[in-house]
C-alpha cells in the first residue's frame, strides 16, 4: 500500500496560530473602532471624543506585540492588510446604503444610512491617521529595541506610542470632524483623544502587551524545542 504523503504545512499550524489570532484581533479592533467613532461622547458637557477612542489603544497594543514578536516587516504587512480590510468595509456598507429596502423597514434603513453614510469619512480619516500612526509606531518601536538592546519593553511600547498617537490623532480628528464641530471643540478633541489614548496605553495597553509578549515568547520557544 502506498504511503500517504504528509501535509508539509501541518506541523506549522501551531506556530502560526498566535500570529493568526493577533492579526485577527488587530484587524477587528480597527474595524470596530471606525464604526464606534461615528458616535461622539461628551463628558460633563466640557470634553468631546469619539467612542472609538476607548478601543483604539488596544489595537495599538497588538501592533506593539506584532512588532516585538514578529518584527517590523510582518507588522507592516498586517498594517497594509488592515488598510485593505477597512476599504472593503466602506465599499460593502456603502452598497448597503444604495440598496432598496421595504417601506415597513424605512426607519431601520434610515438609521443604517445615517450611520454608514458617515462611516466613509471616518474611515478615510482613520486610514490616513492609521498609516501614519501605525507605521511610525512600528518603525520607532523597532529602532528603540535596537538602541536598548531589547531591554525595557515599556520604554519602546510607550515611547513609540507617544509619536504614533500624535501622527494618528491629528489627521484623524481634522479630517473626520472639521466643519462638524466648533474649532474650540476640535482642539479639545485632539488634546483629549491624544491623552486618553496614551493614558489607556500606559495603564492598560502596556501591562497587557507585557503579558501577551511573555506568553507568546514562551509558547513559541516551547514549540521550537519540541519541533
Amino acid at each position: 500500500m502506498d504511503k500517504v504523503s504528509e501535509n508539509p504545512f501541518k506541523n506549522r499550524t501551531g506556530s502560526e496560530m498566535p500570529l493568526m489570532v493577533v492579526t485577527a484581533l488587530f484587524v477587528t479592533l480597527y474595524l470596530v473602532s471606525n464604526i464606534m467613532a461615528v458616535k461622539i461622547i461628551s463628558l460633563f458637557g466640557l470634553f468631546c471624543f469619539d467612542a472609538g477612542t476607548v478601543t483604539f489603544p488596544f489595537a495599538y497594543m497588538l501592533g506593539d506585540v506584532l512588532t516585538e514578536i514578529w518584527g517590523y516587516r510582518t507588522a507592516r504587512n498586517v498594517i497594509w492588510m488592515t488598510f485593505v480590510c477597512n476599504v472593503i468595509m466602506v465599499v460593502c456598507t456603502q452598497l448597503g446604503v444604495w440598496m432598496p429596502s421595504p417601506d415597513y423597514l424605512a426607519g431601520t434603513a434610515e438609521s443604517y444610512n445615517e450611520i454608514f453614510t458617515y462611516v466613509p469619512r471616518i474611515v478615510i480619516a482613520s486610514l490616513v491617521g492609521f498609516l501614519l500612526g501605525e507605521l511610525s509606531n512600528a518603525w520607532l518601536m523597532e529602532r528603540i529595541k535596537k538602541i536598548t538592546n531589547g531591554r525595557m519593553l515599556w520604554v519602546r511600547t510607550i515611547g513609540s506610542s507617544v509619536v504614533g498617537y500624535l501622527f494618528d490623532t491629528l489627521p484623524f480628528v481634522l479630517i473626520a470632524f472639521a466643519g462638524l464641530v466648533t474649532m474650540h471643540d476640535l482642539l479639545l478633541m485632539i488634546a483629549l483623544q491624544y491623552f486618553m489614548k496614551l493614558s489607556i496605553e500606559v495603564l492598560f495597553g502596556t501591562p497587557m502587551a507585557y503579558a501577551v509578549i511573555v506568553f507568546l515568547k514562551r509558547r513559541i520557544l516551547r514549540e521550537r524545542r519540541n519541533g
